[in-house]
């Protein structure tokens, strides 16, 4: 309800926000993010072994598992993975994609699709930052 002043012979009304309820409001808004931040969680635990695929500037295919590399093509690398991963206590084996700048992202997602698909689990990216 807007204030009345009285001001020489009439009554005016005053123009104002009330700004109480707005600062109220931010007040409840800023607690709530406050409390649903969401956080990044780190793994509990490292893998004990990591099988590496990477894709070359020409696309093709490579796998990587210890000391070993063999050139790989799309349908054979999700056997190759699971076969590289069995034997292993369930998730102590992660897979990480690396791949070249140049590459294109649709190919990644092709590669980490196949591993999904074939139940390969623990795929991750590898990130590599430019010095």
């Amino acid at each position: 309800m807007p204030h009345v002043a009285a001001r020489g012979r009439g009554r005016r009304t005053m123009n104002e926000i009330n700004m109480v309820p707005f600062i109220d409001v931010m007040l409840v808004l800023l607690i709530i993010f406050m409390v649903d931040l969401p956080s990044v969680g780190k793994a509990s635990k490292q893998p004990d072994q990591v099988v590496q695929v990477i894709v070359a500037k020409d696309e093709t295919l490579q796998l990587k598992s210890g000391d070993k590399t063999l050139p790989m093509n799309l349908k054979d690398i999700a056997p190759a993975v699971l076969r590289a991963q069995s034997g292993q206590v369930a998730g102590s084996v992660a897979v990480v994609i690396s791949a070249d700048r140049s590459v294109k992202y649709e190919t990644v997602v092709k590669v980490m699709d196949t591993l999904q698909r074939a139940g390969v689990q623990r795929v991750g990216l590898s990130v590599q930052l430019a010095p």
